[in-house]
């Protein structure tokens, strides 16, 4: 290549590779591949594509020199990186050299957030208020680390990418003692693409059913999510495997609709189908019988750039409720050997918040009950959900603010519960959030709880009014 088309090229790019002690402070970096069978250069990773180096912008005439030197491509069926190289010019054109290809732990990446919570019980039944979901609410209420999540995750190759969550602030059942470390996802994601439209992910990640469980707790408004959908798996999650699809540029809005700040759920696909133990997260296996489930969702964008999701998801096992006396209630379990039909079908609908902002979804189905006598667990209908409306609102130097109000609904078996005690749900909530930061949020709710004590037998109901705070920090 003579001069001239050298000059060209890279100053095209405007790239020269850094090094620690030749790079100036604040340069662009990026990741450059030349094709094999073209021998042109990508910034992105595909077929037939090596790896040349990281390559960061150094100002002209800045008289920084390199030695001259050689390179050679390195074959892809041996899988080694460009051998390092040297290029010198004259003082007016920049320098080039290439560093090693960066190992897989090299690409990981750490992130995580925590939630502080207080509550204030200001009416109704004050005495009876057991809320499962959050323990700062309640007679003796107090200062709670509600999660404390450390995220480590990234593409460790082309088809490869790795994620691992734990919670710092778990209490096992039966315990007194709270903030152990506990498992939430720790699963890879294995594309069979190099758009990575189609993948599957293996290990223990959420259960492809519903919006709201979907929606990280870092992004979601409501300080907890509805019991309706939120009770045919505890802690969103399982063991088993799912398969994901969906377009690359659709994949990319449900990364901006995070990424905005506009609540979004993630990126679960646009059809999903899998298999899972049923049991739930950090749970034994109780029967020779696998849970499926199936979703479809799609987020479409309008004109004018407001987006509106719907979908539909369904999902179909039996459950293996655990039984035995509480408070001199010991119900009769009448299930058959691998234990109750638990099934549902949802619908879901959300018109992202640009800057009203609308959310509802509900569920039907059928799984394990306490009777109304409670004496005997049998299979019984279910059915619930939510609407949520919010508003978005930039109020430049002071923030973020998100005034929202929730109202949900639900009839069902809590299954996760023991004996499976029948609920009633019929809360409302008025809240704000705001975002001091991108780093740092406060939210305030006023809720207006109708609901079933779960936890403790004789399963009445109560109804109270609470008031509470949560402040979460992102890192």
């Amino acid at each position: 290549m003579n001069k001239k088309k050298f000059n060209a090229a890279v100053c095209g790019f405007g790239l020269v590779l850094a090094t620690s002690q030749l790079t100036p402070a604040g340069a662009q970096e990026m990741e450059l591949y030349v094709d094999t069978v073209t021998k042109q250069v990508y910034t992105e990773p595909g077929k037939n594509r090596v790896m040349m180096g990281t390559f960061q912008q150094i100002k002209k005439g800045s008289g920084q020199r390199a030695q001259r030197g050689s390179s050679h491509q390195a074959q892809k069926n041996t899988g080694q990186a460009v051998a390092d190289r040297t290029v010198a010019q004259d003082n007016d054109l920049p320098v080039v050299k290439t560093r090693e290809k960066k190992e897989w732990y090299d690409k990981l990446k750490i992130r995580g957030y925590t939630q502080f919570r207080y509550a204030s019980t200001v009416g109704g039944d004050k005495d009876a208020v057991s809320y499962w979901p959050d323990r700062s609410v309640g007679e003796n209420s107090s200062l709670f680390i509600r999660r404390a999540r450390l995220i480590l995750y990234g593409d460790v190759s082309d088809n490869l990418y790795l994620y691992l969550q734990p919670d710092f602030a778990s209490t096992p059942s039966g315990s007194s003692t709270g903030n152990f470390g506990q498992l939430r996802d720790a699963y890879a994601d294995i594309a069979f693409d190099d758009r990575k439209e189609f993948r599957v992910r293996v290990g223990q990640s959420k259960v492809p059913f519903s919006f709201e469980n979907m929606q990280s707790s870092q992004n979601r408004l409501a300080l907890d999510r509805n019991d309706a959908l939120n009770s045919c798996c505890r802690d969103e999650r399982d063991i088993g495997a799912f398969f994901y699809w969906a377009p690359a540029h659709i994949r990319e809005r449900f990364k901006d609709l995070v990424a905005n700040n506009l609540k979004g759920s993630g990126d679960y696909g646009v059809f999903a189908f899998g298999f899972y133990n049923g049991q739930g997260a950090n749970r034994v296996e109780q029967n020779n019988d696998m849970h499926m489930v199936a979703r479809v969702t799609y987020p479409y964008m309008f004109g004018n750039g407001q987006i509106f999701e719907a979908g539909v998801q369904a999902l179909h096992g039996r459950f293996v409720t655990s039984t035995g006396p509480v408070n001199g209630i010991t119900p009769i379990m009448n299930a058959p050997a691998k234990g109750f039909k638990d099934e549902r079908i949802g619908v879901h609908a959300v018109l992202y918040p640009q800057p009203f902002g609308f959310q509802a979804e509900w569920n039907w189905g059928r799984g394990p009950r306490l009777n109304d006598t409670q004496t005997m667990l049998t299979e019984a209908p279910l059915s619930g959900g939510y609407v949520l409306a919010n508003y978005k609102y930039d109020a430049g130097q002071w923030g973020v603010l998100f005034p929202f109000v929730k109202w949900q609904h639900f009839e069902g078996g809590q299954k996760f519960e023991r004996n499976a005690p029948q609920n009633y749900v019929n809360d409302w909530e008025f809240g704000l959030e705001w975002q001091f930061t991108k780093e740092i949020e406060l939210t305030a709710v006023y809720h207006m709880m109708n609901r079933t004590d779960v936890t403790n037998a004789p399963y009445e109901r109560y109804r109270a009014d609470v008031v509470r705070f949560q402040l979460q920090w992102n890192y």
